[in-house]
């Protein structure tokens, strides 16, 4: 987007004046006003520089106004192009930070009639089909934004009815039993009512005779006498009766809560599950220019170009016996190690050089990998468990459990993938957090994430893979010079290196999983290689490899350390 600053006189300014510039030197990089520009174009140093207008100059994207001539750092003008790093560089530059690239080349040379190239000239078209895919992706995204909303609220619909039908049946059985205990409620009450009715006649007559019963014998005829008697010996005999009936059991109401009811109180630990389950995308974009060499571009090498050049191998304490199950280069070009045997990560300098234990786990530690600033992740096995270390620290910073054990990993700085070494795979948002399970993934065990994909050896199939990050299957690549392996990692052009366990060998396959290439062997060395790692910045790599070549020894006791 063109800048709407305005622009003064650079020269003026050094004075405290602000007049309005009206030029632009290219060569100076700096603004001139009316006056200025006038001795500028007059001095015999810059008379031949070319300039533009200050309007002209605003046109410019910002991010195209800050690209300068010289180097930032040194304040001298940049001369070479290093190919590797894709940046313009001093001769400074290049004694202090690109004494290991290769591929640099004299910026004039690189810049030889680059307005007048092929690819120049079919930039306005790529522009368009960008500016038409973001289009289409922004659509896209909305809409698949609009379709989880939806998907949402009949969630919420779908919840809120499941609780309304729970509601309801519980309501119907509540009411049911209320009726089955006020009908047994009132039956049982009846009956005692009816008994207590008959004893409290039977007891009033038994009162009146109590109370006239000198009466009686004395007045009373001998049939009244006697009839009477035998009245009372009825009465003494209906409660004898009552007694040695049912009558008087003692019958009490109890409610039993349903066993199913009860366990669903007890068992029922939540409402349901929320997935978020991942499908192909529908998006579809225009592919960019395959006939048309695109000479700005940094040329990818072939595979046959790829020949590494060993460095160093690391050195540790004597006593320090290593099992290396996992080494990582970190941006900086430390390198961290996983030592098995002491269930530790260790952190080397970038020349090999052991510089202090970070941490001890409890657990064995399998895999780790680069996460962003100073943090590593490292996986925890046995326990299902990422653990989140701050390398500067010192300290475990948070861990992360699955629902499945914890093999291989990897990240992105935005995403964790982390294997099982089986057939699944999870990928954590280290935003929310939030898992996401992929499936199909069989007999996948260390990874590697890299840029949206996620590559993949199977050990006992002697095979690497790629897939989408969604899980999908893209390419395999089989073949008996792949042998057993243990690790992978990719540089920057997407090339895949492997661990070749079985055949002592690194080797090398195509972006597009259809050739390889051994490029370091038994000869150069490598004695069961485990693991590997490469930083893609600065293309060094890292291979750990057995030290002795007695069979009986199993530590895996050292790493050499290559420039790609």
């Amino acid at each position: 987007m063109a800048s709407s600053v305005k622009h003064f006189c650079t020269i003026c300014e050094y004075d405290g004046i602000s007049n309005t510039a009206v030029t632009w030197c290219t060569e100076c990089e700096v603004f001139f006003c009316g006056d200025c520009e006038k001795t500028h174009s007059k001095s015999g140093l810059s008379k031949h520089h070319k300039t533009m207008s200050a309007d002209n100059y605003k046109r410019l994207p910002t991010f195209m106004q800050e690209i300068r001539s010289q180097c930032r750092d040194h304040n001298t003008m940049n001369e070479f192009y290093c190919s590797f790093h894709a940046c313009p560089c001093c001769v400074q530059c290049v004694t202090d930070k690109h004494k290991k690239c290769q591929d640099m080349k004299p910026l004039s040379d690189t810049l030889h009639q680059v307005k007048s190239s092929a690819s120049v000239q079919l930039f306005e078209k790529d522009l368009k089909n960008v500016k038409e895919n973001l289009d289409t992706a922004i659509m896209y995204l909305k809409t698949r934004i609009s379709t989880i909303n939806i998907q949402k609220t009949k969630a919420i619909e779908e919840i809120s009815y499941m609780r309304k039908s729970i509601n309801d049946n519980l309501n119907k059985l509540e009411q049911n039993i209320l009726n089955d205990l006020e009908s047994k409620h009132s039956k049982l009450r009846a009956n005692m009512a009816t008994i207590l009715q008959q004893m409290e006649q039977g007891s009033s007559q038994i009162d009146q005779m109590q109370s006239q019963f000198t009466n009686l014998i004395h007045h009373a005829t001998e049939l009244q006498m006697y009839i009477g008697l035998k009245e009372i010996e009825k009465t003494a005999k209906y409660i004898g009766d009552l007694e040695r009936t049912e009558h008087f059991i003692e019958k009490n109401l109890e409610v039993n809560i349903s066993s199913a009811l009860q366990s669903f109180l007890q068992d029922v630990k939540s409402f349901g599950d929320i997935n978020i389950n991942t499908t192909s995308s529908t998006l579809r974009l225009k592919t960019g220019r395959k006939d048309q060499a695109q000479h700005l571009v940094t040329e990818v090498p072939g595979i046959e170009q790829i020949k590494p050049s060993l460095l160093t191998r690391l050195t540790s304490p004597k006593d320090m016996k290593l099992n290396i199950w996992a080494c990582h280069i970190l941006p900086d070009s430390r390198i961290v190690i996983l030592d098995n045997n002491n269930k530790q990560l260790v952190l080397f300098s970038n020349d090999g050089i052991f510089i202090r234990n970070v941490v001890t786990f409890t657990k064995n530690p399998c895999d780790v990998c680069f996460v962003r600033n100073y943090t590593v992740a490292v996986t925890l096995r046995a326990a299902n468990q990422i653990a989140l270390v701050d390398v500067e620290k010192n300290k475990i910073i948070q861990t992360i459990k699955l629902s499945h054990e914890c093999y291989g990993v990897s990240s992105d700085g935005k995403t964790l993938a982390i294997t099982s070494a089986g057939s699944q795979c999870t990928t954590v948002n280290l935003n929310d957090m939030s898992h996401t399970i992929l499936e199909g993934m069989q007999g996948v065990g260390p990874i590697v994430l890299f840029q949206g994909n996620i590559y993949g050896i199977n050990y006992h199939e002697n095979k690497v893979s790629c897939y989408r990050i969604t899980g999908e299957h893209l390419w395999t690549y089989q073949n008996p010079d792949v042998a057993k392996p243990r690790g992978l990692s990719l540089d920057k052009n997407g090339f895949v290196y492997i661990a070749s366990n079985g055949n002592n060998s690194i080797m090398v396959v195509s972006p597009d999983g259809r050739t390889c290439k051994r490029i370091l062997s038994g000869s150069d060395g490598i004695k069961d290689p485990w693991q590997i790692n490469i930083n893609r910045e600065t293309g060094i790599m890292i291979v750990s490899s057995r030290k002795s070549d007695d069979d009986s020894v199993t530590d895996y006791e050292t790493a050499f350390v290559y420039k790609m």
